[in-house]
């Protein structure tokens, strides 16, 4: 058992680019609640954070940036190059993370939490989840995935993953692998398989379906099975600038999660967002011509906000391409305003914009809640 009553907790892990988050997405689009501990590790340092300073203190100011936080880059070069370092460090940020988990975890309403953590099994938070998942690769891939996504040389990417606890004494542990070595599909038919064992399957919190009534419009949450029509969709409505495969929706599932409206039977408007480290982002929207935005965008995002509640997502950031961008009123009428990076004031916005804001699009913003979850982590 847990020491979360009430709730059934993976604990997911395995080594560097081995795959876990895109494992943590598909049991998300299962239902599961989802926690990224290695984020939260990154919160818990911010400046304001309570382990910035104490990172400092046993660090020196050198490893800060010209704006007062934490260098990621200096500060990753030294613990993976010294273990001593890296267990210092790690002795400052996983009480934080421990306790932003515990936090989470007993707010949320889903009774499935997935916990994805690289250091699980070398904290604490091993030992309080009913089971233990871990996600497999080879080292070569895992090399191939830095290389390309971090930009890192195969030397640093070779540093960094024997920097880590040895991949088998993870598999050891674990109840269940996950083979992430193939296609999104075959990766995603192992996660099913998996979730279709658990005990408390049958009692995952999922909003009630849509009822259709004639001529109305319909937000619902798009499925992997859905992957074949939403290609079509965005390829016809962009006239061919995005061309979308089923394999190309399929990856992007896991990464992020897709909501369709639907008008009578018919696929009308679709948008690509998701919730990552309690930061509600939307990055893609396609709406067919001729559909009333006025009614669409309400619709959409009052869908949107409502699973960002349930994810407890504290702030909403909205990515606008300029055609969409002039619809200002429609947008404004929802909650949302222009808005630039360093005005969002949070580190942890910031970081989110940064980091999902498609080339020319324009940021727009919505605070979801007065109170952060997790301030000051």
């Amino acid at each position: 058992m847990s020491r979360w009553p009430g709730k059934h907790v993976i604990g997911l892990t395995g080594n560097i680019a081995t795959g876990k988050s895109v494992v943590r997405k598909m049991l998300e689009h299962l239902g599961a609640y989802g926690i990224d501990a290695d984020a939260l590790a990154h919160r818990a340092m911010a400046k304001g954070a309570p382990g910035h300073n104490l990172v400092l203190k046993s660090f020196g100011e050198w490893i800060l940036d010209d704006e007062g936080q934490i260098d990621r880059a200096k500060m990753a070069k030294i613990a993976f190059s010294d273990p001593d370092a890296l267990q210092k460090l790690e002795a400052i940020v996983h009480p934080l993370v421990a306790h932003a988990v515990d936090l989470l975890i007993r707010r949320a309403k889903q009774s499935v939490v997935v916990i994805e953590a690289i250091k699980l099994l070398e904290s604490d938070l091993g030992s309080g989840c009913d089971t233990v998942w871990v996600v497999d690769s080879t080292e070569e891939l895992q090399i191939a995935r830095l290389m390309h996504k971090r930009n890192m040389s195969e030397a640093a990417a070779r540093q960094r993953i024997g920097a880590q606890s040895p991949q088998a004494m993870k598999l050891r542990a674990a109840k269940v692998v996950i083979r992430n070595d193939g296609t999104f599909e075959e990766t995603w038919n192992q996660v099913q398989v998996a979730w279709g064992k658990l005990p408390r399957v049958e009692e995952v919190y999922l909003p009630p379906p849509p009822v259709s009534r004639p001529g109305q419009l319909i937000v619902r949450r798009g499925r992997p099975q859905d992957a074949d029509e939403i290609a079509r969709f965005i390829t016809h409505v962009s006239h061919g600038k995005k061309r979308m495969t089923r394999q190309d929706v399929m990856a992007a599932f896991g990464e992020k999660a897709y909501l369709l409206i639907e008008r009578g039977d018919k696929l009308a408007g679709v948008a690509g967002w998701q919730v990552e480290n309690l930061v509600t982002r939307i990055d893609e929207l396609f709406f067919e011509p001729g559909l009333p935005l006025d009614q669409a965008i309400p619709a959409l995002m009052e869908a949107v906000e409502a699973a960002s509640a349930e994810l407890q997502s504290e702030a909403s950031l909205l990515f606008l391409p300029p055609y969409l961008a002039q619809h200002a009123g429609a947008w404004r009428s929802v909650g949302y305003k222009p808005e630039t990076i360093q005005g969002l004031g949070v580190r942890a916005w910031q970081e989110a914009a940064v980091e999902s804001m498609p080339r020319g699009a324009s940021l727009w913003f919505k605070r979801l809640r007065e109170e952060r979850v997790l301030r000051p982590v």
